[in-house]
């Protein structure tokens, strides 16, 4: 039943309705898989017989004629989305005995879709992090290894559970949140597909607020068509979400394959980095080649404000952390330690509960949000958050999308950065100005390095355009013929 979890969603979707298998027999064969893969630690709560009742129902209904877009596929949920009946932790002891009576909106419109529970995944905690390594639960462990080498390595973060258990064919596909990069540069590192779209496309509501200006929910997947067919079930107006986009949800998978002939590609000059492999130089020119293949018009871009977006984002981002996550008090829900009177439970159940990073992001917040702080370093970052916005306003003047690197890096070791929350924090380069924006970006595998790692592209597309991204990044994964896989040790 192993060739059941090789398969893409699409052909899954295609197997299923032709009759060739069952959605319990490819539910059995994904449950078996997480269950050899436990040595990657991606998955932090299994539900093998949830899993087999959503499956057999999807059976029932196909049987019946009335089967639905994403009927009896198997699929991953990180562990930031609240699920009812099954833990949510975001990855921390703080949340550790909380149980949700709700259903986050995005997973409620998988199971609406007919899609199949197999588990929680591991992630950052409260997605704070690059590497998976700030998890409580310790790190996702990459199913990729350099050539020669067993060194384990880093999925990237926060959605490090997401990338690794579709990379490792432990479910088809898996919800995943970006607020600076944290769906993309999993992808990347990964050899998967991953997308944050437009901000305000998928409903926040009954996901783990990190930081509610920047959070979006988005797949991770093994092609750029199965992304696309992902997000169309995860979009969609929610009137629980302040911020959500009353807009129609394209059928996004229409556009894959069509053609990009005459699209003016944009390419920054600011995200030519100093100290860039030169391996992702190469990659990008490559993706630059092919789209000129394609029939594409190359177009130099400019964004100025790039330089200033690491910092203002590691501004705007703690100071939202530092207010959503004052409600982990001890009081109502989650972890909670004893303490000699109020403030000192407060302070008990925050040190017990909080990791490091966490702790360092709530400071950093509650700092920049002081008095006297506030207009020269918060005020300050809204501001070059506009400016940035502009930039981007200015560049869909001239091109249509836009081309860079995914990461800086391929997937490094684990340990290597963790004790260099600067070097930590650069892995979102490329990554952090769409979310600043609000804009979609899509990461997909291009190439491999020297070591025999994935490396991403990272399509930038203008506000509500996921189809347009969708295009340029089938035309780049048709034209790079990406194959490869992890060679499997675990």
């Amino acid at each position: 039943m192993s060739a059941l979890t090789s398969l893409t969603l699409k052909g899954a979707l295609d197997g299923l309705e032709a009759g060739e298998f069952t959605s319990v027999e490819l539910t059995t064969a994904h449950i078996e898989a997480v269950e050899a893969a436990r040595g990657l630690n991606a998955f932090l709560f299994e539900t093998p017989e949830q899993a087999l009742s959503m499956a057999a129902a999807s059976d029932a209904r196909r049987a019946l004629g009335a089967g639905r877009p994403l009927d009896g596929i198997p699929l991953g949920i990180k562990d930031l989305f609240c699920t009812e009946g099954t833990p949510t932790t975001a990855a921390s002891r703080i949340l550790e005995p909380f149980v949700p009576e709700y259903e986050s909106t995005v997973t409620s419109q998988l199971w609406r879709d007919g899609a199949v529970m197999l588990g929680k995944l591991n992630l950052d905690e409260f997605a704070m992090g690059s590497s998976n390594e700030t998890s409580a639960y310790g790190p996702v462990v990459n199913p990729w290894r350099k050539s020669g080498s067993n060194q384990a390595l880093t999925p990237g973060g926060s959605s490090g559970g997401s990338a690794a258990a579709v990379a490792a064919d432990l479910c088809l596909g898996a919800t995943a949140t970006d607020t600076g990069g944290s769906i993309r540069q999993p992808a990347s590192f990964t050899g998967t597909v991953g997308i944050k779209p437009t901000y305000g496309r998928c409903s926040r509501w009954g996901t783990v607020a990190f930081a509610s200006s920047l959070d979006q929910a988005g797949p991770i997947a093994k092609t750029v068509e199965d992304a696309a067919i992902l997000l169309k079930s995860m979009s969609g107006h929610d009137p629980k979400d302040s911020t959500s986009l009353d807009v129609p949800v394209p059928d996004f998978a229409a556009f894959v394959g069509k053609s990009v002939k005459g699209l003016r590609i944009g390419v920054p000059k600011e995200y030519r980095v100093d100290g860039m492999p030169a391996e992702i130089e190469k990659l990008w020119a490559d993706g630059i080649e092919w789209l000129k293949e394609a029939g594409c018009e190359i177009v130099e871009i400019s964004l100025p404000h790039t330089k200033y977006a690491l910092p203002a984002y590691y501004i705007v981002a703690p100071a939202e952390a530092s207010s959503n996550l004052a409600r982990y008090d001890g009081m109502r829900y989650g972890l909670r330690a004893e303490g000699g009177n109020l403030t000192e439970v407060y302070e008990n159940t925050r040190a017990a509960g909080f990791g490091d990073e966490v702790k360092r992001r709530i400071l950093i917040g509650t700092y920049v949000l002081s008095a006297g702080y506030y207009d020269a370093y918060y005020l300050k970052a809204l501001k070059v958050r506009r400016r940035i916005a502009e930039d981007f306003d200015n560049a869909w003047q001239k091109v249509d999308a836009i081309l860079t690197p995914t990461a800086p890096s391929a997937a490094f070791g684990l340990g290597e950065n963790s004790n260099d929350p600067i070097a930590m924090y650069l892995n979102d380069v490329f990554t952090v100005t769409t979310n600043l924006a609000g804009l979609p970006g899509l990461s997909l595998p291009a190439g491999l390095d020297a070591n025999g790692l994935p490396l991403g592209l990272q399509i930038i597309g203008k506000p509500l355009d996921e189809g347009t991204v969708f295009s340029v990044a089938g035309a780049i994964e048709k034209a790079a013929g990406f194959k490869a896989k992890a060679d499997k040790w675990w």
